[in-house]
């Protein structure tokens, strides 16, 4: 049976891999990779034998039906990304599409994924959140910003090291320098932190010293206020009368 299944990688700590993932990289025909590099590093520590083929943003439309051609024969295959969910700011969109015109069963596992721990250790409302990932780098950037100031629910955004402290800037003029934040880097690695305070705070903290790993930066929506445990009691109380 023809079928693409997407699988998330661990984006820090190897022991993050799912058992269903490693079984499932282990029997499928072939295994498109983002890095063949990066990849052969976890297919190692695993002893996986699966063979790899290179899917990257650089490549894939030249690719993308030659893959479907060799999965809709009958072959089952898997995406991965260097690190978390292929698709999520990582190239797997135009697969996962192909696919499904074709009328290839497409089956995404559920797995690692940066936004989500970021999200929930930033302390910041988790309920209803905006994911933007990277904004753009030039053109379109301060649109995309703006766009921001009447976001309501916690956003969640992407961005390198070496751009963190005009990201916060750029936020801070456009939001406020007291709109509340969260800087993650290097989740589930040695060096996880997760960097709270205003836009200002954060600024101050990550201009004294350079930033280094992977960021999540998690900013708290427009109108939003300090959440108390007496205010989450109150909450419960009511919705239980």
């Amino acid at each position: 049976m023809s079928k693409l299944y997407v699988v998330p990688t661990p984006v820090g700590n190897m022991g993050d891999i799912t058992l269903r993932a490693l079984e499932v990289l282990k029997r499928v025909s072939f295994v498109m990779a983002e890095d063949t590099r990066t990849t052969s590093i976890l297919f190692k520590h695993f002893d996986i034998k699966t063979p790899l083929v290179s899917y990257h943003k650089f490549n894939e439309h030249g690719v993308v039906d030659r893959y479907a051609d060799r999965i809709e024969t009958c072959a089952e295959a898997a995406l991965v990304s260097d690190a978390g969910t292929p698709a999520i700011s990582d190239p797997g969109y135009l697969l996962v599409r192909c696919c499904i015109d074709r009328g290839i069963a497409v089956e995404c596992l559920p797995g690692a994924t940066a936004l989500i721990p970021a999200l929930v250790s930033s302390g910041l409302p988790a309920d209803k959140f905006a994911f933007e990932g990277f904004l753009p780098q030039k053109k379109g950037r301060m649109t995309a910003i703006e766009k921001l100031k009447e976001e309501t629910r916690t956003m969640i955004l992407y961005e390198s090291p070496y751009r963190l402290v005009k990201l916060l800037t750029q936020l801070s003029e456009a939001l406020g320098s007291e709109r509340r934040a969260c800087v993650c880097r290097e989740i589930s690695k040695i060096h996880e932190e997760a960097a709270r305070g205003t836009l200002a705070e954060l600024i101050t903290t990550f201009t004294e010293r350079q930033p280094k790993g992977e960021i999540v930066v998690v900013v708290e929506g427009a109108g939003k206020t300090a959440t108390t445990i007496q205010d989450v009691d109150e909450t419960e109380e009511e919705d239980n009368e």
